[in-house]
């Protein structure tokens, strides 16, 4: 009678995988770029938060200090943000803005230094710039648009490089390239992480595949 052994699998000796290591410095450059590209992200998040998205929100408007009236407390070039007041809660030490003429769009942003009461109920303001070393013509209530709300030094400018007829357009714009931005460097960060983890896989050890060993039939008495 003869009958066959079981078959036995054998597998292929382990090979040795060979990984080069990263060089320490390609990594802390990498790593040095994408932090420097998250924290210029950020900044610019803030900046269209403090500049466009705050004010929308809370009914405010940026204006961008041309003049040197208000220093050193409100630099040319700085971003103010007013909201609407109504005259009677003006205060002295209150800076107010101000529209001179009716006919002229152009506002004036200066501290309310004296409040006059008239005797047919209105108010008259006087008013004067912090670096000015006289008063301004006396400011009715009616003249009265917005008190300052807050400031941002050197952001005038970018506020004034934006168009106000097409402020939403750039709004979009930018925000849409920076989203964009944000997503390429998140969908690199996953991709190194994968290639990572592919090249543990591969440190780990593989085994070659299972193969039979054929044996001669094995004969009993």
């Amino acid at each position: 009678m003869s009958t066959t052994a079981p078959v036995r699998p054998v597998t292929a000796p382990d090979q040795p995988v060979t990984v080069r290591p990263e060089s320490r410095w390609r990594v802390a450059a990498r790593s040095v770029g994408v932090g420097l590209g998250y924290g210029v992200l950020g900044v610019v998040l803030l900046v269209a938060a403090v500049t466009i998205l705050v004010p929308r929100l809370a009914g405010a408007v940026p204006l961008t200090v041309l003049s040197g009236s208000m220093e050193p407390t409100l630099p040319v070039g700085s971003l103010v943000v007013v909201r609407p007041v109504d005259p009677a809660d003006v205060r002295i030490g209150d800076v107010v803005t101000y529209l001179p003429n009716p006919d002229d769009p152009t506002a004036i942003t200066h501290r309310v230094t004296g409040i006059t009461h008239r005797t047919d109920g209105g108010v008259t303001f006087t008013t004067q710039g912090d670096a000015n070393g006289a008063p301004d013509l006396p400011v009715q209530d009616f003249q009265v648009r917005a008190r300052v709300w807050y400031v941002v030094h050197h952001l005038g400018h970018v506020n004034s490089a934006v168009n106000v007829d097409d402020r939403h357009v750039g709004v979009v714009l930018v925000a849409g390239g920076f989203f964009v931005w944000a997503g390429s460097l998140w969908y690199r960060a996953g991709r190194s992480r994968r290639a990572a983890a592919a090249v543990a896989v591969s440190a780990g050890g593989d085994h070659g595949p299972v193969e039979l060993a054929e044996q001669g039939p094995v004969r009993h008495p």
